[in-house]
């Protein structure tokens, strides 16, 4: 059965309930964006946490400031809510014969615009996430890079599903170029060498 409410209003175990059923949507788009609001928070909250005495005075407090409006958890969620639209709509392209091939142009445009975008929000959020973690309260910097790493792997999984909507090569390439850039703030946190 479908859900009646949009996927952003929705509790998260209705949510992961509604995403393991045999239905169109929500899907691993959605599941990419709801990732991404995951890993947002995540990060936003070891913000909140460097707003101590000492953080004011050395200036961290307004980095931590910084970050927490950049991250928009709101645009995370609309994105699980625009992953569903797009979709609906893709299906329409496969069934409506009627359709006119500029329309179904604008359609799959669409669809490959949300996944793009949330790979984009997500690049720059664990850009930024990784330029305030010389500044994080030390104490909760393991919450600022369990950020960085939901955010990761909400990048590849938006990937994913770019890539079922054939992207032209020259966007392939561009995207795949941020993701190693995620990687490389991935592999510097981590430090497993």
């Amino acid at each position: 059965h479908i859900m009646s409410s949009s996927t952003s209003k929705q509790i998260l175990g209705q949510f992961i309930t509604s995403l393991s059923t045999k239905q169109p949507t929500p899907g691993g788009g959605a599941a990419a964006a709801i990732g991404g609001a995951i890993g947002g928070a995540a990060a936003q909250m070891a913000a909140a946490y460097t707003q101590r005495k000492k953080d004011k005075e050395s200036g961290a407090a307004a980095k931590a400031d910084q970050l927490i409006a950049s991250i928009d958890l709101e645009k995370y969620l609309q994105g699980a809510d625009d992953d569903a639209v797009a979709y609906m709509d893709l299906q329409r392209t496969w069934k409506d014969s009627s359709m006119s091939p500029e329309e179904k142009k604008d359609i799959e445009m669409r669809a490959l615009a949300v996944p793009t975008n949330l790979l984009e929000m997500c690049h720059e959020d664990v850009m930024n996430i990784s330029n305030f973690l010389p500044h994080c309260n030390p104490n909760i910097t393991s919450d600022a890079k369990v950020g960085i790493h939901q955010l990761a792997g909400a990048a590849r999984a938006a990937f994913q599903t770019v890539m079922v909507n054939s992207p032209p090569d020259d966007e392939r390439i561009r995207l795949k170029g941020l993701l190693k850039e995620i990687n490389k703030v991935e592999d510097e946190i981590l430090d497993l060498e």
